[in-house]
C-alpha cells in the first residue's frame, strides 16, 4: 500500500501529476480542488495517496491532506461509485457543497456531475447521509485563495490556446463530454487566464 509520497513535481497535466520520488516517477491523479493548491513544476510536494489495484492497472489518487483522502474514501464506499467517479465528484464540488447536497437530499445538484445519474445520486444520499455528519464544518476542498490560479497572466495567443486545450482535456478526463467541455471552456476562457483558472471556473459553472 502506498499511503504517502514526498518528491518533486516533474509534470502537471490536470488532473494528473508526475511526482519523482527517489528517481521513480509516480503518476498521480488528483481532484482539481487539490490540484489548484500544488506548487509549481520543479518544486517539492507531499501528498497523501489512495492506491487502487485492478487487473489491468495500478492507480494512485493523491490529496494534499489526509482529511481530503478520507472523504474520498467515504465517497467511493457508496455502491456504484468507483475512484474515477469519486475524482469527478470532488473536482466538481467543494466538500461543503457535496455534504450539503447529501444532507439536503439535493438530487438535482448531484446529477449535474458527469457520471452521476438519478439512481447513483439517490444511492449517495441514502448511503452517505449518516456517514457524512460532521464533515460540513470546514470546506476541505476549496483553496483559501484563488490568486495562484487566476493572477498569472498568459502573454500570447499560442499560450492561451494551449491553456484552453489543456482545460478541455482535463474536463473530458473528469467525465464531461467533449462537446460540453469545449463549449463551457469557450464561454469561460479569457485572455489572461491560466488553464487551472479556466478549469476551476468551468467546473463551478456546471454545478
Amino acid at each position: 500500500m502506498i499511503g504517502r509520497l514526498r518528491g518533486t513535481i516533474i509534470e502537471k497535466q490536470p488532473p494528473e501529476i508526475v511526482l519523482e520520488v527517489g528517481g521513480v516517477g509516480y503518476e498521480v491523479q488528483m481532484p482539481m480542488s487539490c490540484f489548484y493548491e500544488l506548487p509549481e513544476v520543479g518544486q517539492e510536494a507531499i501528498i497523501s495517496t489512495h492506491f487502487v489495484v485492478r487487473e489491468d492497472a495500478q492507480l494512485l489518487y493523491g490529496f494534499n491532506k489526509k482529511s481530503e483522502r478520507e472523504l474520498f474514501r467515504e465517497v467511493i464506499k457508496a455502491n456504484g461509485v468507483g475512484p474515477k467517479l469519486g475524482l469527478a465528484i470532488l473536482s466538481a464540488m467543494t466538500a461543503s457543497q457535496f455534504v450539503l447536497s447529501v444532507e439536503n437530499e439535493d438530487i438535482s445538484t448531484l446529477v449535474k456531475i458527469p457520471g452521476v445519474g438519478k439512481k447513483t445520486a439517490e444511492r449517495l444520499v441514502v448511503e452517505m447521509k449518516d456517514r457524512l455528519k460532521g464533515w460540513g464544518e470546514g470546506d476541505l476542498f476549496t483553496p483559501a485563495l484563488d490568486t495562484a490560479a487566476s493572477n498569472a497572466p498568459i502573454q500570447d495567443t499560442g499560450a492561451q490556446a494551449r491553456a484552453e486545450d489543456e482545460a478541455v482535456s482535463a474536463l473530458i478526463s473528469l467525465g464531461y463530454k467533449p462537446q460540453q467541455a469545449s463549449k463551457v471552456v469557450s464561454q469561460i476562457a479569457k485572455p489572461d487566464m491560466t488553464s487551472e483558472a479556466i478549469i476551476r471556473d468551468a467546473l463551478r459553472s456546471m454545478v
